[in-house]
C-alpha cells in the first residue's frame, strides 16, 4: 500500500514519548504524531490523549528523504468532522495582559453552567501564555547575560 501526503489512515499507536506518539499504519511503516500535532488544545502529557494500542486516525503531513513520516491527529479530526477552515478565515489568537486575562475569565452567572469548563480553558490558556512570556524573559535575560561576560 502506497501512502500519500494529505490522506487519513487508521493506525495504532505503538509507542509514546514526551514529545509525540509513534502510530503504526496499514502499510507496516510506523509515524510520529508529534505532541503538537495530538489535539487542538494545549497537550502537556500525552499520556492523557492517547494510549498504546489505541486505534487513532491520523492524516499524513509529510514523508522525508530518510523515510520520516511525520502525522497529525488534530488535523486529521478537523477533515473528518469538516471543521477545517481556510487560512484566510481561521480566527487569529490574541494574546491578553494578565488584567485582562483575568477580566475575560470572569463569567456572568447566566452562564455558570458551562463557565466552569470555559473558566479552566481560559485559565489554561493564560497559564500557558505566561509559561511563554517568562521562557522569552529567562532567555533574553541569559542573552543579556553571556554578553557582558
Amino acid at each position: 500500500m502506497e501512502l500519500a501526503v494529505g490522506e487519513i489512515y487508521e493506525g495504532k499507536v505503538t509507542g509514546i514519548t514526551k514529545f509525540g506518539a509513534f502510530v503504526l499504519l496499514p502499510n507496516g511503516k510506523s509515524g510520529l504524531v508529534h505532541i503538537s500535532e495530538l489535539a487542538n488544545a494545549f497537550v502537556s502529557d500525552v499520556h492523557e490523549h492517547v494510549q498504546i494500542g489505541q486505534a487513532v486516525k491520523v492524516k499524513l503531513l509529510s514523508v522525508s528523504g530518510e523515510g520520516k513520516i511525520n502525522l497529525s491527529m488534530k488535523r486529521a479530526l478537523e477533515v473528518v468532522q469538516g471543521t477545517n477552515p481556510a487560512p484566510e478565515q481561521r480566527p487569529r489568537p490574541t494574546r491578553l495582559r494578565p488584567q485582562e486575562a483575568v477580566a475575560a475569565a470572569a463569567v456572568p452567572s447566566a452562564q455558570q453552567s458551562s463557565g466552569n469548563q470555559d473558566f479552566e480553558d481560559r485559565l489554561k490558556k493564560f497559564l500557558q501564555e505566561s509559561d511563554s512570556r517568562m521562557a522569552d524573559n529567562r532567555m533574553y535575560a541569559e542573552h543579556r547575560q553571556r554578553r557582558r561576560r
